[in-house]
């Protein structure tokens, strides 16, 4: 469970277009904060520590990744990954998985997209993501910006809990992953 003490900030900005929640350290919020943003064919929610899931048509039957309806612990079924390559470091955009209290962890939830910024190990990192009004994909793009001062070589690795299905404990023993040799 996380500890609530800390009160975050967290306001509607731009005539009520977006809605900001900023973590410092030790803050969260008393519930996640959800944004849903989807089409007719597709669908994600995300809440302001960076968790959620993904879904294809319908929430409930297609889930594509696993949905939590825990709000004390907010568990990310999809999450980004940037791993410093020369010290193994590892951390992402999100609070979630990893939090680090170097700089505070800002969430913009607007219609029709969710962007994460943070900054930590030097690098400063923006994650949009959203869904085409037409096509059915979720995009996530992540910008990353060097403010240390050598050169860097990172790694980004997206994560996924595969569900497929309505239920993960339904669909886990049919959900077989493997790596792809010439990819």
């Amino acid at each position: 469970a996380h500890s609530k003490e800390s009160k975050p900030e967290d306001c509607f900005v731009d005539d009520g277009r977006e809605y900001v929640t900023v973590l410092g350290e030790g803050q969260w919020t008393p519930a996640p904060w959800i944004n849903v943003v989807a089409n007719p064919a597709l669908g994600f929610q995300v809440s302001e520590c960076g968790a959620g899931y993904t879904w294809s048509v319908n929430s409930r039957e297609n889930q594509l990744t696993a949905w939590s309806n825990d709000p004390v612990s907010d568990p990310p079924a999809e999450t980004i990954y940037v791993r410093d390559e020369e010290t193994g470091a590892l951390w992402g955009p999100t609070l979630l998985p990893i939090r680090e209290d170097a700089s505070p962890y800002v969430a913009r939830h607007g219609q029709g997209y969710s962007r994460f910024e943070h900054t930590s190990h030097g690098i400063a990192m923006q994650l949009l993501q959203f869904v085409p009004l037409e096509d059915p994909i979720k995009i996530s793009r992540l910008r990353l910006e060097n403010h240390s001062a050598r050169p860097r070589r990172l790694s980004v690795t997206g994560y996924v809990e595969w569900t497929l299905g309505v239920s993960r404990s339904a669909t886990a023993p049919f959900v077989v992953t493997d790596v792809d040799p010439d990819t």
